[in-house]
């Protein structure tokens, strides 16, 4: 099941990319998909991806809010932070997790690092 999902978020974002639907881009999206490394080795639990997709669910009339707060209130601080990545993350889940970061209008991450933390840029009101 894990499996599925991984592919399904690989060709989401090839479909994102291309913005093509023809049976010839689909059939190069799924090549590519598979021979893309780490699509059979996960170690994420359906729990965790359902936890993500919540998550996102949720980020959708939040990031509505946040622009409309923009909008009414200019946003002029800012900041840096370091976001610990959850544990035992897989790079399909890490991806969801920086989208879901960069999603809302006042936060984006700037930098991943490879020992566990995200820097996130975020804007606050003065």
């Amino acid at each position: 099941m894990i499996g599925y999902l991984n592919l399904i978020l690989r060709l989401t974002i090839w479909f994102l990319l291309t913005d093509d639907f023809s049976a010839a881009n689909i059939i190069i999206g799924l090549v590519v998909c598979f021979f893309l490394p780490g699509l059979h080795k996960t170690s994420s639990s359906l729990q965790d991806w359902l936890r993500v997709f919540g998550e996102i669910i949720v980020a959708i009339p939040q990031a509505y809010w946040e622009a409309l707060e923009m909008i009414v209130s200019p946003h002029i601080e800012e900041e840096f932070t370091l976001e610990q990545v959850k544990p035992q993350r897989t790079a399909g889940l890490i991806f969801l997790d920086i989208f879901l970061i960069t999603f809302t209008p006042k936060t984006i991450v700037t930098k991943y690092h490879e020992h566990g933390w995200y820097e996130v840029h975020k804007l606050k009101r003065s």
